[in-house]
C-alpha cells in the first residue's frame, strides 16, 4: 500500500493481489475537504465506492441527487461534477471492465453515465459491505475487507457473464492506450461493425470507439498529472495528430481545456479527478 499525508488528509492506493485483471486499484481517502466540488472524468473503468461520512451531492451526471453509502458510478463519456461534504472518509475499488461484468452480472450499458445504488444491484451483500467497512478502524484494514470481499464475490461459475472475444478485444484497446484500430478489431474478433458495436455496449457499456476515445483520454490525463512532457509531447505520446486535436478530444470529453485541467488538477491521484 502507498499513502500520501497531507493538512490533515490521508489518501492510500493498494493493487490487492488476487484481483489481477479485475479491479485496476483500491484507494481510500480521510479527512478534510479541500475543494467543495470535484470533478470526475471518465476512465474507461467503474468505480465502487463505500461512503463513511456525509453524502456526496450530484450536480451534473445521472443518477440520485444524494450519495449516500455504496454506490456504483458506471463508464463515463463525459464529466460529471460533484459536491463533496466538509470531511470525507471513503474507501473504493476501481473495477475494470470484465471485474464489473463478473461482479454484477449484467450488461454495463445498464449503469452507463449513472451513479445508483449497489443495492439496487447486489441486495444485502452491499449493506454487509458497508456495515463491515464502518467497523474497520483505518484504511489499510477497510481496503482489506474491501479486497477479500471482491475476491469472494468475484470465485466461483460466472458462465455467460463474460464474452471471451470482447474481453480480448478490450484488453488490446487497454494495452495501446486506445489506439488499436476498430477495424482491426473487427477482422481479428470476426464480427461486423454493427455486431462488435452491440457486444461492447453489453459488456463494456459503450462502444468500441467511444471506449478508444476514452482510453487516449486516460492516458493524456496521466501524462499531464505526472507532469510528463509538454502539451504538444502529449499529444504524440497519446496518438494524436496534433495538439489542437487532443484539445478537441480533451474538451469534448472533459469538460475543460488541458490547461485548466493543469490549473484544477488534484495533488494525489491519477489525474481522475480535478477541483470543479
Amino acid at each position: 500500500m502507498h499513502t500520501v499525508r497531507g493538512a490533515g488528509w490521508e489518501y492510500t492506493r493498494w493493487r490487492a493481489p488476487g484481483l489481477d485483471g479485475l479491479v485496476d486499484h483500491l484507494w481510500a481517502f480521510a479527512g478534510p475537504t479541500v475543494n467543495p466540488r470535484k470533478r470526475v472524468f471518465p476512465n474507461g473503468c467503474i468505480e465502487l465506492i463505500v461512503n463513511l461520512a456525509q453524502p456526496y451531492r450530484l450536480l451534473e451526471g445521472g443518477g440520485p441527487a444524494l450519495l449516500r453509502h455504496v454506490f456504483v458510478g458506471g463508464m463515463q463519456t463525459g464529466p460529471m461534477l460533484l459536491e463533496q461534504p466538509a470531511h470525507q472518509a471513503c474507501v473504493a475499488a476501481r473495477l475494470t471492465v470484465r471485474g464489473a461484468r463478473l461482479l454484477f452480472g449484467r450488461p454495463l450499458s445498464e449503469v452507463t453515465d449513472l451513479h445508483v445504488d449497489l443495492d439496487d444491484l447486489l441486495g444485502a451483500a452491499a449493506r454487509e459491505l458497508a456495515e463491515r467497512c464502518a467497523e474497520a478502524a483505518t484504511a489499510p484494514a477497510r481496503l482489506q475487507l474491501l479486497a477479500a470481499w471482491l475476491r469472494a464475490r468475484m470465485r466461483g461459475d460466472r458462465t455467460g457473464r463474460d464474452d471471451p472475444a470482447i474481453s480480448w478485444a478490450v484488453a488490446r484497446l487497454e494495452r495501446s492506450a486506445g489506439t488499436t484500430a476498430i477495424a482491426a478489431l473487427q477482422r481479428d474478433t470476426q464480427r461486423g461493425k454493427a455486431a462488435l458495436a452491440a457486444a461492447f455496449r453489453d459488456h463494456v457499456g459503450v462502444t468500441p470507439k467511444v471506449f478508444a476515445r476514452i482510453l487516449r483520454l486516460r492516458r493524456v490525463l496521466g501524462l499531464l498529472q505526472g507532469d510528463r512532457g509538454g502539451l504538444a509531447e502529449v499529444a504524440l505520446a497519446a496518438g494524436f495528430y496534433d495538439q489542437a486535436h487532443m484539445n478537441a478530444e480533451f474538451r469534448a470529453l472533459a469538460g475543460m481545456t488541458p490547461r485548466q485541467f493543469l490549473a484544477a488538477r488534484h495533488p494525489v491521484g491519477d489525474g481522475s479527478t480535478a477541483a470543479g
